[in-house]
Parts: C-alpha cells; sequence; structure tokens
C-alpha cells in the first residue's frame, strides 16, 4: 500500500511493548486493572504506528513513540472514569493525571494538545469499540485543550496583577522579578492566591469555568490578599497609589476600584467575593468577621462596609498549614480525573508548559507563547478574509491605551453585553410584537415559546449526562445559565427586530409572514446570539458547534444568517464581528462538507448526476428535531439529557408541508430587503470586487429562499431552483475563501501569477466538475494537491515537502489537514482496497486525486486542451460531475484585498502594515498633522492610496520630481535577510526541473 511502511518485526513490536510496559509499571506505577486497559488498547492500535502519517508525529519514530504511549495513557484514563471496575478504593492511591503523563514520556503540554487531533482521527474507531459511542465527548480532548489555553492566560494576568499590588520580600522591591525567574521561585503569599483561586474554580464555579467567570474569580482573589497580605508586603499605599479612584468618607472602595481596573462587573465580583470567603471557611475553616468590627493595620483607609475579614488568614504561623490544606483539597479533587494540574503555572515547570521542549531540541519562549496562542481563539489568529472592514469603538476603559490581552479582551467585550444587551427587555418589543402580530397570524407565542425551548437546550441549568451537583457550585451553575439565556435572548430579539424593520422598509408592508413563520431562520438566529455570548464569556465546556448540536441545525443552516447578523447589530465589538467571521471560514471550509450537512439536501437538487454518490456514502441531514421533541427531552431530563441530535430521527419523514420542513418549504413571491444585504454572501463581497464568477446583473435571492424548499423555482431568478441559486452562491464563498488562501501560498513559494491564475482555475473546476472531492474533506487538502499537481505538469522544481513546509506557516494550518484524508476505497477502485479510512495527503493524491483530476490538469498545463482527450484516465471517463448548465463560470483571480503585513520589495525584506488608528490619531494631531500623510487618510478628497504615496514621497523629496510608488528595492542601508530570515518565512527560489515531470508520486517526500 502506497504511505504504508512496513509492519515491523515481531522482533521490533517486542522491544516497543516491552518499553510500553515499562511506561506504564515503573514510569506511572499502574495498578494491575488500569494497566490491563492501557495494554488493551495498545495491542488494538499498535499496528496504527507503523503508518506515515502518524511515524511523522513529533520528529522521529521515538518521538512518535513516546506520543503514543502518552495518547494512550490519557484516552485511558479520561475513558475509564466511572466504569465498574474503575470505581474501586484502590484507584484512590493510584490516581494519576495528564501532567505526571507528560513529565513521564518527557513531553510539553503544547506539543501534547497539537498532535493529539491525529491520534484521535486514526484511532477513533478503536476508542469508539471499546468504551462506546460516546467516548469523544467524554474524553473532552478540545476543552481540555481550552481550559489549558485559558489557565495560561489566566496565570499570566494573574502573575501581572500581583506584582503590581505586592513585592516578594517585605519591602524590597528589587526581589519582584524572582516570582518569575528561572528558579521558579514563587512567594508563599503569591501561591496561596493562586491555590485559593483553584479551590473557587473547583468548589464553586463547577462546569462553567469560563473565562469571564474566572476573572471575576482573581479579581476577588486579589481583594483577599490586599485585605490580609501584611502591608510591609504592599509595594502601593491606599492614599497615594492613583488607580484606587473609588474613595468615600468612610475611604476607598477596595472591590470597586478592583472592577474599574480590570473592567469587571461590581454585581458580579461581589457575589463571587461570598463564594470565595465560603470557600475559606469551608475548606481553611476559618471564623470569619465584619471588617467593620475589626481593628487591623491592614483595613486602614479602605471602606470596611460590605467587607469580610480573616484575623490569622495569612498570618506567618498559619499560612504555610493553609498552603498544605489547600493542596491536598486540590490533589483530592483533581486525582482520579486525569485533568490538567493547574498548579503547574506557578510551579515553574516551563519544560511542562513549553518553554523548552524535550520533545525534539529546543524551543524558545516566544516560540512556547507563539504555540500557546495558536491553541486560542481563531479570532485572534486568523486573519479572515470575511472581517468586516470597519468595527464599532465603543468600548474604552482604563485599560484602553495599554496593549489588549486575551483577558482584558474578553472583559471589554462582555462590558458589551453588560451595558448595551442587559439592559434590554427580556421579551419582544413593542414594535417587534408589532411585526410579529402582523403575520397571517399572531406568531407572538410561537417566537417566545421557540426561544425559551431553545435557549434552554443550549444553556441547560443541569448539565448534559452529567451528575448532578450540589450545594453552592449547583447554584452558581443555575444562576450562570439564566444569565447568559436572558443574554442571548435579549439579543436575539434585538436583532430580529433590525431585520424587520429594513424589511418592512422595502417592502412598504408589516406582514412578513414568510420570514417570521420560518423554524429554521428563528434557530439559525437563535444559534448565533447564543454562540456570541458563548464566546463573549470564552466558555470551556461549550466549544462551537456545541449550539449546531442542541438546536438541530447544521453547519450550512448557520452559514446563512451570519453576515445579516453582523450587518444588523451595528453596535458589536470587533472582538464578536472577527468571531463570527472565523465561525465562517471553519464552516466553509470544511464543516459544510461533513457527513449530515444540509448542503447535500441541496446538492442532489442543484446537481443530480451527484444524487448517486451522496447517498452512497450516506451525507444526507437527518430531518431536524421538532420544538416540541426537544421540550419534551428537556422536561423529561434530569442531568442525563443526551445530545440533541439524537432527536432527530424521531422526526417523521420529509415532505410534509411546515416550519420544521424549512428545505421544504415554498419559496417566497416577494423580494426582501435582504436582497440588497444578501445572507448567502459573507462581507468579502465588498473587499472582492473583481470577483464576479456570479451572474452579477441578477439581484441575489432573498434570506427567505435560503431556508425553502431546494426543488421550488426562485422567483428572483428565473428558471432556477432555490437549491441552484444556493449552491451557487456558497460555492462563490468558496471560490473567494480558497482565492485568499491559495495567494497567500503563492507568496509563501515565490511563484508567478501564471501559476497562481492555475492553481486558482484548476480549483474552481474541481469544484464545478468534480464536486465529490471535497465530500468529507477540508478544501485546503485540494489547494495543495493543486499545487503539486500543475507543479508537477508544469515542470517545476516543487516538492510535495516544500508545499507542507510552507503551508505549516499559515494561520489556518492545522496537522491533520495534511496528514489525515477521507478517502473512500470502494468508489476509487484502486488496487482491489475497500472500506473508508484517513490517509496522508500524498496517497490520497496519488490514488484518489490524480484519477479524477488528470483531464482538467491537462487542459490547463502546457498544451492545453490538445492533450485532454488521449490522456484521460478510464476512471473519469464517465464521471457524473460534468458541470451543472447554470453553475457559476470560471473567473480570473480576483483582485484580493492587501493584507497585511505585505511584502513590497523582492530583493529586501519590507512589509508595509495599514497604521493603527491608535497611531493615526498620534500622528495627524494639531501639533504633527502638517509632516505626515497616512495611507487610509489621504492628502486631499477622494484620492487613491498610490496617489497618497506618491504625495508622501513628494514632501520627503522636495527636490525630486518622483511620479510613482516608493521604490524600495533602490533604499540603501537596509537590514539585511540574514539578520531576519528566522523571523519571517523562507523563500524558495525557481529552478527548472531537468526532466519531465510525472503525475504521480513514486515515495512520500513529507
Amino acid at each position: 500500500m502506497d504511505g504504508v511502511k512496513p509492519v515491523a518485526s515481531a522482533e521490533q513490536g517486542g522491544a516497543v511493548e516491552a518499553r510500553f510496559t515499562e511506561f506504564c509499571k515503573n514510569g506511572l506505577q499502574l495498578d494491575e486493572s488500569t494497566f490491563a486497559q492501557a495494554m488493551k488498547l495498545f495491542e488494538e492500535s499498535n499496528h496504527l504506528l507503523s503508518t506515515t502519517s502518524l511515524s511523522a508525529i513529533g520528529n522521529g519514530p521515538e518521538d512518535s513513540e513516546r506520543y503514543w504511549f502518552a495518547f494512550i495513557l490519557y484516552s485511558v484514563k479520561r475513558l475509564s472514569e466511572g466504569t465498574a471496575e474503575n470505581v474501586q478504593q484502590g484507584n484512590d492511591e493510584n490516581g494519576f493525571n495528564l501532567c505526571q503523563i507528560l513529565r513521564v514520556s518527557k513531553l510539553n503540554i503544547v506539543d501534547f494538545f497539537k498532535e493529539l487531533p491525529q491520534f484521535i482521527v486514526k484511532v477513533g474507531p478503536i476508542l469508539g469499540n471499546l468504551y462506546g459511542p460516546d467516548w469523544e465527548k467524554r474524553l473532552e480532548a478540545k476543552e481540555l485543550q481550552a481550559n489549558f489555553v485559558h489557565l495560561s492566560i489566566l496565570s499570566k494576568y494573574y502573575k501581572r496583577a500581583y506584582l503590581e499590588f505586592f513585592s516578594t520580600s517585605g519591602s524590597n522591591l528589587d526581589k519582584q522579578s524572582s516570582v518569575i525567574s528561572a528558579s521558579g521561585y514563587v512567594s508563599d503569599y503569591h501561591r496561596f492566591g493562586w491555590l485559593l483561586f483553584l479551590a473557587l474554580r473547583v468548589h464553586a464555579f463547577s462546569r462553567f469555568k469560563d473565562l469571564v467567570t474566572c476573572t471575576n474569580g482573581l479579581v476577588s482573589i486579589l481583594a483577599i490578599l490586599i485585605l490580609h497580605v501584611p502591608i510591609s508586603f504592599r509595594s502601593f499605599t491606599i492614599n497615594n497609589y492613583p488607580r484606587f479612584v473609588k474613595k468615600g468618607n468612610k475611604g476607598m472602595d477596595l472591590l470597586a476600584s478592583l472592577c474599574d481596573i480590570y473592567e469587571t462587573s461590581e454585581d458580579e465580583v461581589r457575589k463571587t467575593m461570598e463564594q470565595t470567603n465560603k470557600v475559606i471557611v469551608d475548606i481553611l475553616k476559618k471564623k470569619p468577621c465584619l471588617a467593620s468590627e475589626c481593628k487591623s493595620e491592614n483595613l486602614a483607609s479602605i471602606d470596611p462596609d460590605g467587607l469580610v475579614y480573616f484575623e490569622d488568614l495569612m498570618d506567618e504561623s498559619s499560612l504555610s498549614s493553609s498552603i498544605n490544606i489547600l493542596e491536598k483539597d486540590y490533589d483530592a479533587a483533581i486525582r482520579n480525573k486525569g485533568e490538567l494540574d493547574e498548579r503547574v503555572f506557578i510551579n515553574g515547570e516551563d519544560s511542562l508548559l513549553g518553554s523548552g521542549s524535550l520533545s525534539g531540541g529546543a524551543m524558545s519562549i516566544s516560540g512556547a507563547k507563539r504555540k500557546i496562542d495558536s491553541l486560542a481563539s481563531p479570532a485572534k489568529t486568523i486573519t479572515s478574509p470575511l472581517s468586516p472592514n470597519r468595527s464599532p469603538g465603543i468600548l474604552g476603559g482604563a485599560n484602553s491605551k495599554m496593549a489588549p490581552t486575551p483577558v482584558t479582551t474578553a472583559m471589554t467585550t462582555a462590558k458589551w453585553l453588560r451595558t448595551v444587551i442587559s439592559p434590554l427587555p427580556s421579551k419582544p418589543s413593542a414594535e417587534l410584537e408589532r411585526f410579529l402580530t402582523s403575520c397571517d397570524k399572531d406568531v407572538t407565542s410561537d417566537v417566545i415559546r421557540r426561544a425559551n425551548v431553545i435557549l434552554e437546550a443550549i444553556f441547560p441549568s443541569i448539565a448534559f449526562g452529567e451528575r448532578c451537583v450540589t450545594g453552592s457550585a449547583s447554584l452558581m451553575d443555575s444562576i450562570w445559565a439564566q444569565q447568559r439565556r436572558m443574554e442571548a435572548m435579549k439579543l436575539y430579539y434585538r436583532v430580529l427586530e433590525a431585520m424587520c424593520t429594513a424589511e418592512a422598509q422595502v417592502l412598504h408592508a408589516n406582514n412578513l409572514t414568510s420570514l417570521l413563520t420560518n423554524e429554521r431562520f428563528h434557530r439559525c438566529m437563535l444559534a448565533c446570539s447564543a454562540e456570541l455570548v458563548l464566546a463573549t464569556h470564552k466558555t470551556v465546556t461549550m466549544l462551537f458547534p456545541a449550539v449546531l448540536e442542541r438546536t438541530g441545525i447544521t453547519a450550512f443552516d448557520l452559514s446563512k444568517v451570519i453576515e445579516s447578523f453582523i450587518r444588523h447589530e451595528e453596535s458589536l465589538p470587533r472582538e464578536l464581528r472577527r468571531h463570527l467571521n472565523s465561525l465562517e471560514e471553519r464552516l466553509l471550509e470544511s464543516m459544510v462538507w461533513e457527513k449530515g450537512s444540509s448542503m447535500y439536501n441541496s446538492l442532489i437538487v442543484a446537481r443530480a448526476a451527484l444524487s448517486a454518490e451522496v447517498n452512497r456514502l450516506g451525507l444526507l441531514a437527518e430531518p431536524m428535531p421538532s420544538l416540541d421533541a426537544i421540550s419534551m427531552h428537556i422536561n423529561a431530563s434530569c442531568g442525563g439529557l443526551p445530545p440533541v441530535p439524537s432527536l432527530q430521527k424521531r422526526e417523521s419523514s420529509p415532505g410534509q408541508n411546515g416550519d420544521i420542513r424549512s428545505p421544504k418549504r415554498v419559496c417566497p413571491d416577494y423580494r426582501s430587503v435582504l436582497v440588497e444585504r444578501n445572507s448567502f454572501t459573507s462581507p468579502v463581497k465588498d473587499r472582492f470586487l473583481a470577483l464576479n464568477n456570479l451572474k452579477s446583473k441578477l439581484p441575489p435571492p432573498p434570506l427567505q429562499s435560503a431556508f425553502a424548499s431546494p426543488t421550488r423555482p426562485n422567483p428572483g431568478r428565473e428558471g432556477e431552483t432555490c437549491a441552484e441559486t444556493g449552491i451557487n452562491i456558497f460555492f462563490s464563498k468558496i471560490i473567494k475563501l480558497a482565492a485568499v488562501r491559495i495567494n497567500g501560498m503563492v507568496e509563501r513559494l515565490q511563484l508567478s501569477q501564471q501559476m497562481r491564475e492555475n492553481v486558482y482555475c484548476l480549483f474552481q473546476q474541481i469544484l464545478n466538475r468534480r464536486t465529490s472531492l471535497f465530500f468529507n474533506r477540508h478544501i485546503d487538502q485540494i489547494i495543495l494537491c493543486c499545487f503539486y499537481g500543475l507543479a508537477k505538469i508544469s515542470q517545476m522544481n516543487l516538492t510535495f515537502r516544500e508545499i507542507i513546509h510552507n503551508y505549516r506557516k499559515q494561520p489556518q494550518c492545522k496537522p491533520q489537514i495534511f496528514r489525515s484524508v477521507f478517502v473512500d476505497w470502494s468508489s476509487a477502485r484502486r488496487n482491489g482496497k475497500t472500506g473508508k479510512e484517513h490517509v496522508d495527503i500524498i496517497t490520497f493524491y496519488n490514488e484518489i486525486f490524480i484519477p479524477a483530476v488528470k483531464p482538467l490538469l491537462m487542459e490547463i498545463g502546457p498544451g492545453g486542451g490538445t492533450t485532454t482527450k488521449t490522456n484521460r484516465v478510464p476512471e473519469v471517463n464517465n464521471n457524473n460531475d460534468a458541470q451543472c448548465p447554470e453553475s457559476p463560470k470560471i473567473s480570473p483571480f480576483p483582485s484580493l484585498p492587501d493584507m497585511s503585513p505585505k511584502k513590497v520589495s523582492a530583493a529586501h525584506n519590507v512589509y508595509v502594515s495599514p497604521l493603527r488608528s491608535s497611531k493615526m490619531d498620534a500622528l495627524i494631531s494639531h501639533s504633527s498633522k502638517s509632516y505626515y500623510a497616512c495611507v487610509g487618510e489621504s492628502t486631499h478628497a477622494y484620492q487613491s492610496p498610490s496617489k497618497d504615496l506618491t504625495a508622501i514621497n513628494n514632501r520627503l523629496n522636495s527636490t525630486r520630481k518622483l511620479r510613482g510608488a516608493l521604490n524600495f528595492d533602490d533604499v540603501e542601508g537596509l537590514v539585511s535577510d540574514s539578520l531576519v530570515a528566522k523571523s519571517l518565512y523562507l523563500q524558495n527560489g525557481s529552478c527548472a526541473s531537468s526532466s519531465g515531470a510525472p503525475l504521480k508520486l513514486e515515495q512520500p517526500d513529507t
């Protein structure tokens, strides 16, 4: 089999098994029961370790083996929790967690999470057989990764705050650096605060350990420390500290001042403070007293109202024992869960966190930070081509002039929810109710009921399938869920009203029955609102696509409303706009192509020739679960509510008339205002002005047609069904996204513009004529194969290794994209193979891509269409993916927006980025305005950026008459490339191949 190395000999296999036994028994000291489970999974999956895609994990065979051992032990630990054989008395003493696994395997957390998805894809079927169909939910790999990212952020946030208020050794401020020194020293007070924070997370926050709630918790911890740490350790004085601005007759209001500094909700912090005091009482057994009744120098100049003080909490005599109690409490909480030991962030274990890689060479601290950042929100790391140009400047604050951090960004966005959305009514406004009552029948009660049911499913008061918790944690969970439901509901009503108002203005009528009775539309709007609330709070336990699963909609459904949602909520913060646009990228690049996507229900209508392949692979979406079914399931559950998608099979068969059958709904016969703000097209359309692969002279379809029956005629486009319109516009969005990705790879590989045109043209041809190649795959997998195929046929000296090497530097890159490509051998009819599996991208290229695409390559490559007929391979003679008569025509490469930073010199490493608005304000102030001309802020009205540059040149070079853009290649004294090569991507020179270019690879070269 291509791409698979020979299976190791029996002797080698025995050696690997011996090393695994040593790893388990001597390294982790597993009990016999756990070791037996680990050995069973090892034996079931050992054959996969020899495959090329998995041997590529790490930096060699030894690395791959250590990763594999760690993955097995982590899986066994997580998936055996709660099983009959695991609930034994002896297991408490033999518990181990993820950090212990990584120490023994000499791996760091960042690298572990980076490689884990590859293991999950390959071993998923085996885990399903051993541990049941819900193994992925119980493994909680994504949640654990998000938790690690949050804790990394919060620990830095806490450390900076602690150093701002306290020294480490009395009044000697010079020793503060020891907190972050190489020795890893942390003062006892610093450690106490972090351990108290972890106890708060365990006992009070329970399920919803979101970033905003945890930040409130840290602010309450800071208040505890300020009240109780001896004043000799303070690096501030109450009366002279400029950031304590909340002062009254009784002194400084501590909580109000801290909330002002860190932009948190004072009400929420006061509630969290109560929980923190309760943890101190319950765990440390300290007696509380009202601060107003206590006499302590720590309380001087502080307003005591509402504060609680513990007499001996930070006394030198009791501090050590308190730390030990907190350590033991945390040990007991995580012992049998296999989770991350969150004390690692104050223990100075840089090698475990990723500041130094033990898995293959040293890694700089900055490199580790980049890796941690890459695990964070996509909005932070992906420059989305779908991002809108403008963003509201609504949220200032104390930190507005400081560089934003993930925590300050989250708190600023939460402030928007708190100040803009929370004050809104929790029911339809009078204006919205006017639209609801103006329909053919009053739908107000239906809209309200639907909102309550769906949001209860998204934010349940009791966890899905989790054991019920009691006490303060359960109460906080219930309160948290109720608050988030209210925020999502208010946002939903607000945006729905804006949409209805805009619609009515164009139609000159208030009867919006077609829109307001569409079940799937409302669920998409509710899901979008809930996702924004979850993204604001950065919730670990409900990561996307949780909202899709719990509302019964698909990725394709949600993609239809994202742009309309953004456009109709003017106040939406930039971070949330970025989040929605990054979600749209995720939907387009892979999720819409996954099994169960409603896109396939439209595709078999728009492209009837594909219906056989779609049905054979079982790709069609299940019917959407009814609202009554979801409501009944919520009411009947008590902590054991299964995922909502399981309800889908209980719905009646498609074809019946009604709102649930939104793909089968009758297409409306009037145009909507949303024709002008088309839900199908993303905001990227305004930035890709040259992209005209649609019928640009015809108006886009109304929003209602996006959810109408695929077979119904589209009144806005004669002779076209709603499915054809929808698929054509969906394809146009795919092509736009592909254009950005192709352009990025062309720049990294330093390829010609002709090569860019060819890759873009081939991608469009494949999308229109070989559509099935995208089924169950990622669009980047097709793009990478297009690059290599055209390089070979053009006789370019470009290897797949170089392509993958440069692709790794792209912001959207994930290793599983090129290591794990879906293949259905039964349809490929290659070498007698059968079944479905995931292979490396080179195997996919050789076995699937080339047989299907070779004729298209010949049409584009040297010789053009003259070789097309003679070079067709048998597999594609009678293909059913021929271009649909109404499919988009092949278009030239679009005019892309300038991506930042953009290289402007071929000879030097000179890059240009748009000027930040904050910097621009300083440059164009009255004192300096005459000295600068900023691109984007024209020197004259209605002037182009190129003329701006000319004006700048003329100002700076008054003795020279320069009539063009700046020529960076003629500038002397630039920093040499050699000095910055390590911080910029490598550039590949072009050289001709010395021989012909076969289309197939003889051996993998990744």
